[in-house]
């Protein structure tokens, strides 16, 4: 497995992410990304039908829904999220930073496509901005046409 040179860090929903471990150097076995996001920045209840999902904190609380089950998640806790049951997540404290194991790891494209390259970290997340319609559409056409992920 070849090794990450430097951190990729991008902009992503008013915080970062960056890759720990990309698709390219797994054969699309799985993809590691750490993200740092902000409250407000969760996705809506989906379910996806290509990719399970795993969680680790490391900072915050995250507050996991899978399927009509909903657990709160804190430093050093993990959850699995399986492929074919919808699940959501919410941040509850002001951010949180947490390691996202994505299996196989073709989803990982979708973030870079959506997200902007980092020269620095910034010293404050902001909280999500309302996306244009445009952009809206192109990140749910790609979810749901390229990724098979269905939102509730």
């Amino acid at each position: 497995m070849e090794t990450l040179k430097e951190p990729l860090y991008r902009s992503y929903q008013g915080g970062y992410f960056r890759s720990l471990v990309t698709p390219e150097q797994t054969g699309n076995l799985f993809s590691l990304l750490e993200f740092t996001l902000p409250k407000g920045a969760e996705p809506p209840p989906h379910t996806h039908t290509n990719e399970d999902e795993s969680f680790y904190v490391l900072d915050g609380e995250l507050s996991v829904t899978i399927a009509d089950r909903c657990t709160t998640l804190r430093k050093g806790d993990a959850l699995f999220a399986p492929r074919n049951i919808s699940h959501s997540f919410k941040i509850i404290t002001n951010k949180a930073v947490f390691i996202n194991l994505i299996t196989p790891g073709a989803l990982w494209n979708y973030f870079i496509a959506f997200s902007e390259p980092l020269e620095s970290l910034p010293q404050t997340l902001t909280a999500p901005q309302a996306l244009s319609p445009e952009r809206l559409k192109a990140m749910l056409d790609a979810t749901t046409n390229i990724y098979q992920i269905n939102f509730k």
